[in-house]
This record gives structure tokens, sequence and C-alpha cells, in this order.
């Protein structure tokens, strides 16, 4: 697939401290019993809280659970996921338009005419606080997971939390000091989903066949069985037939009924 990027220069930089986090970012289950302090999780949040936001509206809230007990219910709710119950600290990364409609209340407006465009600018900016935080945690030696199992039950996550309407968990991440670090998952060829100018409709085919085959080896080199199409066939598997299907109507209930 040659379609090289036309503008590299090989005289540049081309990694950095930040670059390599990123290169070697892994998803981690296991963790030590070492407790992490407030004040690293203060340190990771605030780090994360300057991620872009819509317009300012900082339309996300973040959940800080170390409670045993919260945890354990979040793992039954999350899917029965061990280490949700077992990390040191769930961190629960909300779409939250609760402040949104208090500052409209004030000036005689709600929610209540909503639409589409608002529900996924909260969505992306829990993700992006997200992704920051895990980012700052990794930079400290800290590692975890994140937990999209929070839309299992999304109703049952707002009441561990007590979260209020107008707020729902779009993931979670479990993090922690790991107790040991997995080989990086490989992933898709960079010409299959990076596109220059406009994008490339030829040879998705043949990148779908080889990513089967690297992904089919990285698992059989863990001693784990693997089919052929590793990739497509579990793609297959999870999306023929429609995820949490009940999601639309629990968030129209918790009070993002987006047009």
């Amino acid at each position: 697939m040659a379609n090289e990027n036309p503008h590299a220069d090989p005289d540049i930089a081309t990694t950095s401290e930040t670059i390599e986090v990123l290169h070697n970012r892994v998803s981690v289950r296991a963790f030590k019993p070492e407790p992490v302090s407030e004040a690293q999780i203060e340190a990771v949040l605030r780090a994360a809280l300057r991620a872009p936001t819509s317009s300012n509206i900082q339309a996300y809230s973040v959940v800080v659970v170390r409670d045993a007990e919260s945890r354990r219910r979040l793992s039954v709710a999350t899917g029965n996921q061990p280490h949700v119950a077992e990390t040191p600290v769930f961190l629960a990364f909300c779409a939250d338009l609760s402040r949104i409609e208090r500052a409209m209340r004030r000036h005689g407006h709600s929610l209540d005419d909503n639409n589409l465009e608002l529900g996924l600018v909260s969505a992306i900016d829990a993700s992006l606080v997200g992704m920051s935080a895990y980012l700052a945690a990794d930079s400290l030696g800290l590692k975890g997971v994140m937990i999209g199992g929070v839309r299992n039950d999304p109703a049952e996550v707002a009441r561990i939390l007590d979260l209020p309407r107008r707020v729902y968990c779009v993931f979670g991440m479990c993090l922690g000091w790991p107790l040991s670090t997995p080989p990086r998952k490989p992933r898709m060829d960079y010409h299959a989903v990076v596109h220059f100018e406009r994008y490339r409709r030829d040879g998705v085919d043949e990148a779908l066949d080889a990513y089967d085959a690297v992904l089919a080896a990285h698992y059989r080199g863990l001693g784990k069985p693997a089919a052929a199409d590793s990739w497509t066939g579990e793609i297959d598997t999870k999306f023929s037939r429609p995820q949490r299907d009940h999601l639309r109507r629990a968030l129209r209930e918790m009070g993002f009924d987006f047009r």
C-alpha cells in the first residue's frame, strides 16, 4: 500500500518522551497491592482537566472510586470484570450536562429541547479528559485499562455513583501499579488508517487480510488459540447483532434525550 507522506522530513526529530509513552501503552489488568496516593490522583486529574473542551463547556465530571464495596458492585455491573473490583482506584469519566443546565436555567432556558450535537460533545469531552488522565498517570508509572462495560447497565452504574440527572458514565478506568505488563497488541497498518488529502478506498481488503495474520501470530505467540481471521472474525462475532440495544432508552431516562 504505497502511500508515503510527501512532506516527510528525515532530518527533524520524530520521537519524544510523550511519543514513547504512547508507543508503549498497553492495557493492564493486574495490580500490586500498593495504594495510589490522593496526591497522585489529584496531580493526574488536574493535568487531565487541561484537555481540550468544545467552546469551554467542560461537559464532564470524574468520580474517583476507592471503596471496595462500590468497586465490587461496579465489577458486577460492568460484566463481572474482576480487575474492576481489584484495582486500587477506579475512575468514572462521565458526560455531564447538569452544570450546563443550571447555567441555562439562570437565563430562563433548559435542556429539554437538546439535540444530538450536545450529546456528542459531552461524550467527546469526557473521552479527551480520560485519555489525558491515562497519559498523565502513565508518566508516573501507573498503568490501567479503560472499561467500556459501564455502558452495560448505565442506570445501575449511576445508582452506584449517585449520578444526578443529565450525567452518565461514558467509560471507566482501572488504575494502579502494574503487577505485570502484557506485550503490546499490534495495531492495523499505519497506511490502512492514515490518509493524505483524501480518503483512499483501495487496498482495504488486503489490509484486513494482513492484520488478521499479524493478530493471529500475536495470539499464538502468547500461547492462545487463534483463528486465521482473528480480527475480522472477532469483529463479525461482536457486531453482527446490535450491542447494548437498551442504551438509547436508558440514556433517555437519564436526561440524554437527543434528537
